[in-house]
């Protein structure tokens, strides 16, 4: 073989790795894969409870962090926010896209939340088989199949459908979600202990992961000894390691018939 034709068949073979040096060296970090929605419960059940502003308040920080990538916290690909529910059952809703959040504060975030979802302004439904719905049809029209997905939800977790004068946590439908991922986690914050088990052991589902966190472990985000006031969030380790136990906890998957 001429050294011709050994040169150009080190070039095929070196091609490849050529290309992929430049996909992660390029940027000299990896590029973020995680596809992260958020939503935000607007009934009046839930917004004119007593843990609706304490809600906005965590979200602001938990998006600053996650944004920026503060404690270990992995950041998004792409961020979305919108409410759960509306005037009337499968209304669909705005998706507020990332770039309404970067670049701002965790002051701003929450101006910004406060300013899309005002707490004067309840809607009489809370659907969150519509919000699956719209998670899924974005996930596929941006092209986010097989990303990780975390979807994080403040809401009392309780669903206007009910049977036989019983809430009928059967009928939350998170189909939608089963195939877009390998992993699909849905993260249920600011309920209670009945309401967060009835999540986990009675939503039909095969493999989306779903994980609840109760209003009473929520509102010590802000205690002194884990957010610390003397400094600023970025320093704030406790912090984000009470996020990553509390919240981003890694679930295992678990089917329900």
């Amino acid at each position: 073989m001429s050294r011709y034709k050994l040169a150009y068949l080190f070039l095929i073979l070196l091609f490849p790795a050529i290309i992929i040096a430049g996909c992660t060296l390029g940027s000299g970090t990896p590029q973020p894969r995680l596809s992260m929605f958020v939503g935000v419960d607007v009934s009046g059940s839930f917004m004119n409870g007593e843990h609706f502003d304490d809600s906005i308040d965590f979200l602001a920080h938990y998006i600053y962090g996650h944004l920026n990538g503060l404690g270990g916290l992995e950041v998004p690909n792409v961020l979305f926010v919108s409410s759960i529910g509306g005037a009337r059952a499968d209304e669909p809703k705005t998706f507020y896209p990332i770039q309404s959040f970067e670049n701002k504060s965790v002051e701003e975030i929450a101006a910004q939340l406060r300013e899309i979802f005002p707490s004067d302004n309840p809607n009489p439904f809370t659907d969150y088989n519509a919000f699956f719905e719209q998670v899924a049809l974005t996930v596929k029209n941006k092209n986010l199949v097989l990303r990780p997905i975390s979807i994080v939800m403040v809401s009392d977790g309780i669903p206007d459908v009910k049977r036989n004068g019983k809430t009928d946590f059967r009928s939350l439908v998170v189909k939608p979600l089963e195939k877009l991922a390998r992993s699909v986690t849905v993260r249920l914050l600011y309920t209670d202990a009945v309401i967060g088990k009835n999540w986990q052991t009675k939503v039909p589902r095969s493999r989306v992961k779903i994980w609840t966190q109760d209003a009473e472990v929520l509102v010590s985000w802000k205690d002194p000894k884990i957010l610390k006031p003397e400094k600023p969030l970025e320093e704030q380790d406790a912090f984000f390691a009470w996020i990553q136990d509390n919240i981003d906890f890694g679930v295992r998957s678990r089917r329900v018939d």
